[in-house]
């Protein structure tokens, strides 16, 4: 496919991104669960379609991928899919941290101007924010979710402070996979929720997923502007 004709396909899978995320969140604001189980398998798959046509990074595409597949199983309502599909976020958060382990010192020089060892300043919040978070959810978490949720927790809080080193816009795609996250663990605590909590666990998630391809797609393409960016 010709570099042109394979972006406008790129845009084209975006904007049927954008189209099946304003479907989601309507259907979920109407409390439509058929329109909603609908919508939410596509979403990934397109988004993944626009960073191949785009010529993205390969583990880019992964990450996404996991997404879709824990998308799936979360719709089925039970123990056995909920650890299935945390396990496939959780791969999806090793592919995020292989990316930003090789694109953090040129995204953070390029999009912030400041030394890479001046992008620390995040861990101090982030390991409170695990901690604090940890602590009070752990009695409330049925036993058997406890240790998984635990370490899913830390993976996910260590894929979000390695998206700071990108810059900001990943740095807040990272941010709100934490808070989507954790708004579904205060949902398996049985915390009282904000209403149509599934409305803001969507909403957030799909901002967060589309900030990291766009905070890894800036920087993966800044170094390779005049090719394809396979690695």
């Amino acid at each position: 496919m010709s570099p042109g004709r394979a972006e406008r396909h790129a845009r084209v899978a975006l904007g049927a991104f954008g189209v099946v995320t304003v479907v989601d969140l309507v259907c979920l604001v109407a409390g439509s669960g058929l329109g909603h189980a609908l919508a939410k398998p596509l979403l990934m798959p397109l988004l993944a379609a626009h960073v191949g046509l785009r010529g993205g990074p390969r583990l880019l595409v992964v990450a996404l991928l996991f997404g879709w597949g824990g998308d799936v199983l979360l719709l089925f309502d039970v123990d056995a899919a909920f650890l299935a599909g945390m396990g496939s976020f959780a791969a999806g958060h090793v592919c995020y941290l292989v990316l930003f382990e090789k694109h953090a010192f040129i995204g953070h020089d390029a999009e912030n101007g400041a030394p890479r060892a001046r992008a620390a300043w995040p861990t101090a919040g982030y390991g409170v924010a695990l901690v604090t978070t940890m602590a009070l959810l752990w009695p409330d978490l049925p036993p058997e979710l406890r240790v998984p949720v635990a370490g899913y927790s830390v993976l996910l809080t260590a894929m979000a402070y390695r998206a700071t080193r990108l810059g900001l816009t990943a740095g807040l795609g990272g941010a709100l996979f934490l808070l989507s996250d954790t708004l579904i663990a205060t949902g398996v605590a049985e915390w009282p929720q904000l209403p149509r909590p599934e409305l803001w666990i969507m909403a957030t998630y799909l901002a967060a997923q589309l900030l990291l391809v766009r905070g890894v797609m800036g920087v993966a393409q800044r170094t390779a502007p005049t090719a394809l960016v396979t690695d």
